[in-house]
């Protein structure tokens, strides 16, 4: 594998030319050398939560209707149309419940 002395991409080869797509950077290759892309790899969409739940987020006091803690973090989010207002979604910091409230 061969890296760009510019700009330090990878250089793929094409037609015995070694090219860096991102500066335009070529390098002609010898006879002896060798070079095949033989695998594409996939980037995996997967997320890992390392650690505690961390609360985030304003804190109010609001009743939760499961264990009757007074302390909630909110987010507003715009659910329905946007001549309305956002809908409150509530999270307890206690039991972690999650619930809504509409104006």
């Amino acid at each position: 594998m061969e890296f760009c002395p510019k700009c330090g991409a990878m250089m793929l080869p094409n037609d015995g030319i070694l090219k860096c797509k991102t500066c335009g950077y070529s390098n002609e290759l010898e006879k002896n050398d060798m070079y095949e892309v033989s695998k594409e790899i996939n980037a995996e969409d997967n997320v890992k939560i390392l650690g505690k739940d961390i609360d985030v987020g304003p804190i109010t006091n609001e009743t939760c209707p499961e264990c009757g803690n007074d302390k909630a973090t909110y987010k507003l989010l715009q659910t329905r149309s946007a001549d309305e207002a956002p809908t409150r979604i509530f999270t307890c910091t206690k039991c972690k419940h999650t619930w809504r409230a509409y104006d």
